[in-house]
């Protein structure tokens, strides 16, 4: 147990990791599912690990300098680390997120300081489903307020803290929970931080262990499948429908495809039967982890973090 801590970004990380052997009975697969509870850092998300990452970074390189205001695009989670990092460190944030994800997240990233500017879709696009096209909207605030603003740009899709935050902490982690028992590990991608830093360090340990890219069926453009419903769907904060600049390619031992009625059924079953309360990309992980079990990872072990709370898609159709 951690002592007393002398501020809340010491609370980050070290999450417990589980076993879900409900939910691979539920699912009549053989093997094994080992799930790191990410959603029980302080901002009910693994990207808070990559915001003080981050940030710590540009302090130690004097990229960042006190009092300066720090800017990123979000979808919400990344927003929300950025939001407490930077209030325990007396750095102003501005969040800038498209106006198609939940709304639970840009609330709570007001709650604590962040100044948030919500950004229009496409007309074509829907509430719900963020695409590549609707992240480029975004972007050009982003870009805009960092100049006018002089401000630090925390980019999480391009900085190298977005990678080593899993590197040095998530995939140690999972290492030592797992006495190095580990066969594969999945990732659905949004900025491909935890994908390249897991990847990196599990290969380190174990080259044998192999890695694999969850995607939506809708934008799986590293599987190479045609883009359907203009690569939009409900997985929110993931499955942009664009090559990642962090994503080292050799790394990648597979992808799997999920739908959007997989993840969902995943979310609700792992709320039902494991009490872990998350969002649709944790869906997606285990929905992934069941297919490969079912078929050429059958009875292996597999690592996967369960990234953000349920509690931030009550305005969704995820839990109704």
């Amino acid at each position: 147990m951690k002592k007393l801590l002398d501020n809340i970004c010491q609370a980050i990380g070290e999450t417990p990791m589980v076993r879900l052997s409900r939910i691979t009975k539920h699912y009549g697969v053989e093997g094994n599912i080992f799930a790191k509870l990410e959603y029980l850092n302080p901002g009910f998300s693994k990207k808070d690990r990559i915001a003080l990452q981050i940030i710590e970074e540009a302090e130690a390189s004097g990229k960042l300098v006190p009092g300066q205001t720090v800017v990123e695009l979000t979808s919400g989670n990344t927003g929300t680390g950025l939001a407490i990092v930077c209030r325990a460190k007396g750095y102003p944030f501005i969040a800038c997120m498209s106006e198609g994800n939940s709304m639970e997240r840009a609330r709570m990233m007001r709650a604590l300081g962040a100044e948030v500017v919500i950004v229009k879709q496409k007309e074509s696009s829907k509430k719900g489903q963020v695409s590549g096209e609707d992240l480029a909207l975004v972007e050009e605030e982003v870009q805009r307020i960092v100049k006018e603003k002089n401000a630090f740009r925390a980019d999480q899709f391009k900085l190298k803290g977005s990678i080593n935050a899993h590197k040095y902490h998530t995939a140690v982690e999972m290492w030592e929970q797992c006495d190095g028992k580990i066969d594969v590990f999945v990732d659905i991608v949004g900025s491909g931080g935890t994908f390249a830093g897991c990847a990196e360090k599990l290969k380190e340990y174990n080259p044998s262990i192999r890695c694999y890219i969850v995607e939506p069926e809708a934008a799986a453009i590293y599987a190479g499948k045609p883009t359907l419903n203009e690569g939009r769907h409900k997985i929110q904060g993931c499955g942009y429908n664009m090559i990642l600049p962090l994503i080292d390619e050799t790394l990648i031992d597979g992808c799997v495809q999920v739908t959007d009625d997989e993840a969902i059924d995943a979310a609700r079953n792992l709320a039902k039967l494991e009490g872990t309360f998350v969002g649709f990309s944790s869906g997606a992980n285990v929905a992934a982890a069941i297919k490969l079990l079912r078929d050429k990872e059958k009875g292996k072990n597999i690592v996967l973090s369960l990234n953000d709370s349920g509690l931030k898609y009550l305005s969704t159709d995820l839990f109704e």
